[in-house]
């Protein structure tokens, strides 16, 4: 069913969603297309299910039947269907009543809901996704509540209305148990919506992951090419599970050592996973049989999609259309490949050839192959290890924002670094690094800044000061290049947090020292005076110091200097010896080394310690089919795990490189400690949320939906009041003479301002005069201003009452599509705009995050009293900021609001001018059902 044939059909609720077990479904109305499907549906569930769904025996619909479940008006009668497939394996339905219970029409706000689940998916999750989205449904069409009557011994579908958090009444009335759900969110009902996407969308990342069996779809019989490539690797790093080669000419049982099938269909045992490496136009047939065969996920190699252009990108729709209806995810196309380091596991579903990294604490996810090559040599130069690697390429399912739930609880990362050329969906991705980030430091490198025409990631609508911002209020540890994003994961990886910024320095370079302390001031650090040892200190020397510095209460990190020795270039395992003495003698504060052309002290700071990481050699060849053996084989050779934590120190060729990853360690440490402290929303008891909501109707109701409607000064400043911010009459005075009389209403002294768009807030154009305090004094200005700037009529001149004088700011909130509401907040004026001076913060913002926004600006200071001056009451700006927040964040009609300017004096504040702009909201939104992305 199309929107071309069926007009009224809702495309809008279609959807892909990740159930329970980490396998996906597609959800979409019923229509009267799917007759066929319904009845066969019904046919597989089970005589019990029945039972509970009518309350007695039924064993087959009726025509009748079929034609109720399947014909809606999509208003007052809905039906929704999850599928994989395109076969029906659940259902769900809600019938509008009215009071009496009967079948009813708007305005009746309550609906019977009823649910039926295919025996075999039950426990998957498919009802508590079918809950979601039919509640959201509901809700769009006017909908507050929902009834359902349950038999008592269904419990299961008890719990799935019970644990939805929403508010609800239960009875027990006539043999069956009465439940209404109030279908309006609370923060109860949203944190189980969250908590069970987190847990399915990390699950389906664990699949891809920790998979028990692979085939490598695409090994060619020569060895050359791709998928020969993926599977040595996979067979040499010593996978721990089953390993198949697919190759549709193959002739022989084995191809490289691996058992061989022409089909995935022929391997007579289950395929977890599936790495296809064959021409793109041969993937549909490959995605085809693993879909028939019951594969769990996709690692596509294949390249030719998006980044090849318009029809590779049409293939690429198609590719995650065809995916998802098998109920499959997909890391791809053009993937590089996954790394799981887990001992029980030990895949590498990649090109990197064996062996394999070695097993540490950093999780890394890039989109990018060469990107992800390049991190993964700097981390093996710099004798690091990870927990898991993804590189996604295209990344048209399987993105960062996946990778984030499946690090969140995964207890081997305790670092995430991220290469990301998009954020996807910024409001998921700030949510979710944001919750990750208080449990583990998340580190983004953002390339795509200024995307070359053509080039398959898409630019962001989101200007990069905002990207920064919300990333940096998310806790995000934002830097500028690879080599950062390394620098930063070795010290986090390696050493604890920082309590504060205060920085001990010590080594036997006086210079070097001094350069280190120039860095931390740079980064905002509070070093002290260097500690020059000579360069006559012994390794002995540099142990006794260090041990000082961490015992002193007067820092809270150290950076060790060192240069070589004249006379003695062999000391490098006996210094790197010393500084992990002293580092374990007196532990809980982080170390990091400056070097110069110590090459021997970086490999001794990283020096193998720990348990072997094997990696076999030799060929692997699977079982036969019917009884494949789970036993691993023995490996042939050993590669040396990472160091214990403990043990490394990260060292750096650059005394600014380790200050800077010093730093952000600060710095984050900071945010933890703030989200430690918390902060809320305040509630303001003055807001009339209903008034603006009649209000905001009313303005709307002749507007087209994707119209945009920008209020009349009135209406604006009537809408700002139901929030308790009031805005400055100013009276319009298209002649001198109006002037006079609107200052005589208003009361000397005036200001007389223009408001053509092009000179509005432009004082630097000379289209504001202050401080008139009389007719003689208003009637000159006027007349200066026109004969200066042009006529009235096209200076549109008003009066407006002065207020006292302070620091003229700018306090703004916008929809963006992609981020959700932004509030912004920076001074007025022509330099903070030319210098991009703009702080960001997501909506709703709270108390901590008010303080924030105010004082993250470079100007900052010109509010506090700077060179003498009066601070001006931040108190008052902070709760403006709050109000503004409160205003957009209950009404998601208002998509923009700007307040310039807002003259923020030493007691109170004044908002001169405002500009409102409202539309019809999108009719899903953040609030609404989990979802994938749609393609």
């Amino acid at each position: 069913m199309t929107i071309e044939s069926d007009p009224s059909y809702p495309a809008h609720w279609e959807a892909d969603v990740v159930l329970r077990d980490g396998g996906t479904a597609r959800i979409r109305p019923i229509t009267t297309e799917d007759a066929g499907r319904l009845v066969s549906f019904y046919e597989q569930v089970s005589d019990e299910s029945k039972y509970y769904r009518f309350f007695a025996p039924y064993p087959r619909l009726s025509d009748r039947d079929v034609r109720r479940f399947t014909h809606h008006d999509y208003v007052d009668r809905v039906g929704l269907a999850a599928t994989i497939g395109g076969e029906f394996i659940g259902t769900v339905r809600y019938d509008r009543i009215g009071p009496d219970g009967r079948p009813a029409s708007a305005p009746a706000d309550e609906a019977e809901v009823a649910f039926l689940v295919q025996d075999a998916h039950q426990g998957r999750g498919v009802a508590s996704a079918l809950l979601e989205h039919i509640g959201a449904v509901a809700r769009e069409r006017g909908i507050r509540r929902f009834a359902a009557e349950v038999l008592p011994a269904n419990t299961k579908m008890i719990k799935v209305f019970t644990d939805v958090g929403y508010q609800q009444k239960r009875s027990f009335e006539d043999g069956s148990v009465h439940l209404t759900l109030d279908l309006e969110p609370t923060a109860e009902s949203l944190a189980v919506q969250r908590a069970r996407e987190q847990r399915a969308e990390a699950r389906s990342v664990q699949r891809l992951l920790a998979p028990g069996s692979v085939a490598v779809i695409g090994v060619s019989r020569s060895g050359a090419g791709v998928g020969a490539a993926a599977l040595r690797n996979l067979r040499d790093s010593g996978f721990h599970g089953h390993l198949y080669a697919v190759n549709e000419a193959v002739t022989r049982d084995l191809l490289d050592g691996v058992r061989a099938y022409r089909t995935v269909g022929a391997i007579e045992a289950p395929v977890d996973l599936a790495v296809i490496a064959v021409p793109a136009e041969r993937v549909p047939d490959a995605v085809a049989a693993c879909g028939e065969h019951g594969v769990q996920g996709l690692v596509v190699l294949s390249a030719g999609y998006g980044e090849s252009g318009p029809d590779g990108l049409a293939r690429q729709r198609e590719l995650v259309r065809q995916v998802r209806s098998y109920g499959m995810r997909l890391i791809g196309p053009n993937a590089y490949g996954v790394i799981n380091t887990a001992p029980e596991v030990e895949l590498n579903a990649s090109l990197t050839p064996a062996p394999m990294p070695m097993r540490g604490r950093i999780g890394l996810f890039t989109q990018s192959g060469a990107i992800g090559i390049a991190l993964l040599s700097a981390l093996l130069r710099r004798g690091e290890g990870l927990s898991s690697f993804v590189s996604a390429g295209n990344r048209a399912d399987v993105s960062g924002n996946d990778i984030l739930q499946y690090w969140y609880d995964d207890e081997a990362t305790d670092v995430a670094l991220l290469y990301l050329e998009t954020l996807g969906n910024p409001r998921k991705f700030t949510r979710l690094a944001r919750r990750t980030a208080a449990v583990k430091p998340v580190v983004v490198a953002k390339g795509g800044r200024h995307t070359p025409a053509g080039h398959v990631v898409p630019d962001t609508r989101l200007p990069e000061a905002t990207v920064s911002a919300l990333l940096r209020q998310a806790g995000v540890i934002r830097v500028d290049t690879v080599t950062e994003l390394v620098d930063v994961g070795l010290l986090l990886a390696a050493q604890p947090l920082p309590a504060g910024p205060r920085v001990a320095i010590l080594g036997n370079s006086e210079s070097l020292g001094v350069l280190t302390y120039d860095a931390c001031l740079a980064q905002g650090l509070r070093p002290l005076p260097p500690l020059d040892l000579t360069t006559a200190a012994a390794p002995e020397d540099f142990r006794a110091a260090l041990a000082a510095a961490l015992a002193s209460d007067d820092c809270d990190a150290v950076v060790v200097t060192a240069i070589p020795w004249v006379s003695e270039h062999a000391l490098a395992d006996d210094l790197a010896d010393a500084l992990r003495e002293a580092v374990a003698e007196v532990p809980g504060k982080p170390v990091a080394v400056v070097h110069v052309e110590l090459g021997a002290l970086v490999e001794a700071l990283s020096a193998t310690r720990g348990l072997p990481h094997p990696a076999p050699s030799g060929t692997r060849d699977s079982a036969p089919d019917s009884a494949p053996d789970p036993a691993p084989q023995e490996p042939a050779r050993p590669v040396p795990a990472r160091p214990a934590s403990e043990d490394r120190i990260p060292s750096y060729p650059a005394a600014e490189r380790a200050v800077r990853a010093l730093a952000e360690a600060v710095r984050y440490g900071q945010w933890r400690r703030g989200l430690a402290e918390g902060g809320y929303v305040p509630e303001f008891e003055d807001v009339d949320e209903a008034g603006a909501a009649a209000q905001l109707a009313g303005l709307l109701a002749d507007v087209d939906d994707g119209a945009v409607l920008t209020l009349a000064e009135w209406d604006a400043r009537e809408l700002l009041a139901r929030y308790g911010i009031t805005v400055r009459s100013a009276l319009p005075a298209p002649s001198a003479d109006a002037a006079v009389r609107a200052a005589a209403i208003l009361g000397y002294p005036v200001a007389l301002k223009t408001t053509a768009p092009h000179l509005r807030h432009r004082a630097d154009l000379g289209g504001v005069r202050l401080d008139l305090a009389n007719e003689a004094g208003l009637r000159r200005s006027y007349e200066e201003l026109t004969d200066l700037l042009g006529k009235p009529a096209e200076l549109q001149p008003v009066v407006q009452a002065m207020v006292p004088r302070g620091v003229d700011t700018v306090v703004s909130s916008v929809i963006d599509p992609a981020a959700g509401a932004v509030l912004s907040f920076g001074l007025a004026g022509v330099a903070s705009e030319l210098l991009g001076d703009t702080a960001h913060r997501l909506v709703p913002a709270t108390d901590r995050d008010a303080a924030g926004l105010i004082r993250s600006i470079r100007a900052a200071p010109l509010l506090f009293g700077w060179r003498g001056s009066d601070p001006v009451d931040t108190a008052a700006l902070e709760e403006l900021l709050l109000r503004l927040s409160r205003l957009v964040d209950d009404h998601p009609e208002v998509i923009g609001v700007s307040l310039e300017p807002v003259v923020v004096a030493a007691e109170g504040l004044s908002v001169l001018s405002a500009t409102v702009r409202v539309a019809h909201p999108p009719a899903r939104g953040d609030l609404g059902p989990r979802t994938l992305p749609s393609y």
